[in-house]
């Protein structure tokens, strides 16, 4: 504890070195926490985010593989491979609007 003089003041009373000394454990838990995997949970903003992302992009890039398997089968390339490839994004933005039109428990 000697050679941590820049982390504690002896000169400091006994009250306020308990309350650094709190603030270093605080710090440690939560470097501990980020380290280990273990931080704080997300939010609901967050995990709707989330859920808003993957359901565009599942959208998206779903119909664009069906559209390119599909041309592939039956030899049209371009038709369906654009076709859904919109179908799909289009099904993505509808999702999104729904999600936002629904009301959480919050809300209620």
């Amino acid at each position: 504890m000697a050679e941590d003089s820049e982390q504690q003041d002896d000169r400091l009373p006994a009250d306020q070195r308990l309350d650094h000394l709190e603030q270093r454990v605080a710090e440690a838990q939560r470097k501990e926490a980020l380290r280990t995997g273990k931080g704080p949970a997300p939010d609901a903003n967050e995990q709707m985010g989330q859920k808003v992302l993957a359901t565009l992009i599942g959208g998206l890039l779903g119909g664009t593989l069906i559209g390119w398997l599909l041309d592939k089968l039956l030899g049209t390339w371009p038709a369906l491979f654009i076709t859904l490839m919109v179908l799909g994004t289009a099904s993505g933005f509808w999702s999104i609007i729904k999600m936002s039109n629904t009301k959480t428990k919050r809300d209620h």
